[in-house]
């Protein structure tokens, strides 16, 4: 029976190395998986997914305006679609987490989705929110803090390595930009305790 997965973390956990091996499991046994990402997301070139490790592979992008329902009901003329992987989940919009429910109880197609669950203020992101609200299956993977704990959390660092206490939900960024830290870390971090950013420029150098 098809269902949606959404596997959740902070930065660095292995979310795309995940999906990528998923994909290559899918096609070993002679299926049709089908690799998506975000559109916004031009880190690795256009409609590109790639790990840390090494491991890359082209994908469909989607934005806000993409509507899986019609995707779906139009790819399936052409050639069948045996699972659908998501990369970046946290772009999705409500009604598009909506609109993959659908596809896996209506298409019978698991959608198997990869994201961060919270922004670097510690807040959901919408696409996040929904799927941790509806899908069947709920994994987090993951990523570890310097001080050795599990990181649940992600800050994000301006051009001087200090960690932004404000500022847009979405911004676009590597290792450069984003360090991923336990809750602990991550609250004396927005609380203007600015130490808890020295080890995380040690992780960058």
């Amino acid at each position: 029976m098809a269902q949606l997965y959404f596997y959740y973390s902070a930065m660095n956990a292995g979310k795309s190395t995940s999906l990528l091996q998923n994909a290559h499991n899918y096609r070993e046994r002679g299926l049709n998986p089908v690799l998506f990402t975000a559109a916004i997301d031009e880190r690795y070139g256009k409609g590109r997914i790639a790990s840390r490790i090494g491991l890359q592979a082209d994908a469909e992008l989607f934005d806000a305006s993409t509507d899986f329902i019609a995707w779906l009901a139009a790819r399936q003329t052409q050639a069948p679609v045996h699972c659908i992987l998501i990369d970046e989940a946290q772009f999705l919009t409500v009604e598009q987490v909506n609109q993959l429910a659908a596809v896996v109880d209506e298409g019978h197609v698991p959608v198997v989705c990869y994201g961060l669950r919270t922004d670097f203020m510690g807040e959901l992101f919408p696409g996040s929110a929904r799927l941790l609200a509806i899908a069947d299956k709920l994994n987090e993977l993951k990523a570890i803090c310097h001080c050795g704990r599990k990181a649940t959390m992600t800050v994000r660092l301006n051009s001087e390595g200090l960690v932004q206490q404000s500022g847009e939900q979405v911004v676009i960024g590597d290792n450069d930009v984003y360090v991923s830290l336990c809750r602990a870390h991550h609250r004396a971090a927005l609380a203007g305790n600015h130490a808890a950013a020295k080890p995380a420029r040690i992780i960058k150098e």
